[in-house]
């Protein structure tokens, strides 16, 4: 080997050693880099006072944008879409914010105040400690009302290009006005927001901090889905046991889990098809037939959407990252456990959909007659998916004055969310004032 050559590859050597600590704190300290602490509320003694540092695994460029640092930038992907072996690309992504705009994103994301009532925030759907989903089958919005699909888990969407089961947004901007605006989900309004936020002194604080070239004097609606967006893309899950031994290291896996790595990426399961690493989905829609829990009307997916008859009861295949976190599974919650949901698909093709409706099962959908040790090992594998290292803290307080992320399915399990009591126990003048009022 020459010398220079040799001296290439210890750079890149060394370079790989660099993103690798700023994708992992504890390797950061043992290898002797400084890691970037996790966020945390700042608050100075006018209020609450902007991050002006990028999240774990983010770079500071010149411009003072956000940029994205992982081990899959060292490597290529046919076409540029995620698409090979361990050691492949991962898609095109989004990120280039400011740290201001991330953290800003942060705050409306906990803050209740974002719905019509004042009870719900976009947390109690995504919630940090539930692997960015809710716990429940299908999502419950203001007011108790119960939505027909389950929440999805945020991990890694600055990856994707449609959001939503059925694919109906191409932004997260876009994403963001569905749940605001639904009246079974947050229930607000364009224009009830839009006050809340021009009332709030903190909040006109804090957008003069993220937007400080803004042209426009007051808050705006483009600003807020921007923010939203800017925290969403902060969501970064890339170094989990299954990715330190995608990079090299065989030991992170068990016996059990390399064996149901091989089930997962076999012909015969055919799963890595669908959910191809190293994002563990293909960004596409299929028909799987899935069943509907018991009493509910089929759902018809993506049909509605595209007016697509082939299409009926076809969903976006979700990502598997953090998936053992995330339970129940599929769009409307119908397994319980992730050893449920892979038996479904050794249950046979299209055995599931109901009596007398025309199905278009997709290709990849057929009898691969797995064993029960299969199913567990498959199990066992998906559990090695899990990483929450960047998990970003929940605001002690939020500019609006309520209580961090409101109405929350751990509320019911444990005391460590608390409901806001706004909307109980405040009449709606004593809201209004909190919100308008300073912190």
């Amino acid at each position: 080997m020459t010398l220079g050559v040799y001296t290439g590859a210890v750079l890149l050597c060394l370079l790989g050693w660099v993103v690798l600590a700023a994708n992992s704190p504890s390797d950061a300290v043992e290898l002797g880099f400084e890691a970037k602490p996790a966020k945390t509320p700042t608050v100075s003694p006018d209020g609450i006072v902007l991050n002006d540092r990028c999240p774990p695994s983010f770079e500071e460029t010149e411009a003072g944008t956000c940029e994205l640092r992982n081990m899959y930038q060292f490597y290529d992907s046919l076409q540029d879409r995620g698409v090979g072996g361990t050691q492949t690309a991962l898609p095109q992504h989004r990120d280039g914010f400011s740290p201001e705009q991330i953290d800003l994103g942060r705050y409306l994301f906990f803050d209740p105040a974002l719905s019509g009532d004042g009870s719900t925030s976009c947390a109690s759907c995504h919630h940090p400690e539930l692997g960015f989903s809710d716990g429940r089958a299908r999502a419950v919005g203001v007011a108790g009302h119960e939505v027909k699909r389950s929440s999805p888990t945020l991990w890694n969407v600055a990856f994707l290009k449609q959001l939503f089961w059925d694919a109906r947004a191409d932004s997260l901007e876009e994403q963001a006005q569905g749940p605001l605006y639904s009246p079974e989900e947050m229930g607000n309004t364009p224009a009830q927001l839009l006050a809340m936020l021009q009332r709030s002194t903190d909040y006109g604080r804090l957008f003069r901090q993220a937007f400080p070239r803004g042209e426009l004097d007051e808050i705006s609606l483009g600003q807020v889905y921007l923010s939203l967006a800017a925290f969403q893309t902060s969501l970064i899950s890339l170094n989990s046991r299954y990715d330190r031994y995608a990079h090299g290291y065989h030991a992170a896996l068990t016996d059990n889990e390399i064996e149901g790595m091989n089930v997962f990426r076999s012909f015969v399961a055919r799963c890595a098809e669908c959910h191809t690493p190293p994002l563990f989905t293909n960004q596409q829609v299929a028909v799987i037939g899935s069943p509907e829990p018991a009493g509910l009307p089929l759902d018809i997916g993506v049909e509605a959407i595209w007016g697509a008859p082939k299409m009926k009861g076809g969903f976006k295949v979700p990502t598997l990252r953090n998936i053992a976190k995330t339970a129940p599974y599929m769009h409307s919650g119908r397994f319980g456990t992730l050893r449920e949901a892979v038996a479904f698909y050794t249950g046979g093709r299209g055995h599931a959909v109901p009596e007398g409706v025309d199905m278009h099962i997709h290709w990849h959908i057929w009898e691969p007659n797995l064993t029960d040790g299969e199913l567990d090992r498959l199990v066992d594998f998906l559990g090695a998916l899990t990483d929450e290292t960047f998990t970003p803290a929940i605001p002690d307080r939020v500019p609006s004055g309520l209580i961090p992320i409101g109405v929350s399915p751990l509320d019911t399990i444990k005391s460590t969310s608390k409901p806001s009591t706004t909307v109980a126990d405040r009449s709606r003048d004593q809201r209004e004032h909190s919100l308008g009022a300073s912190s």
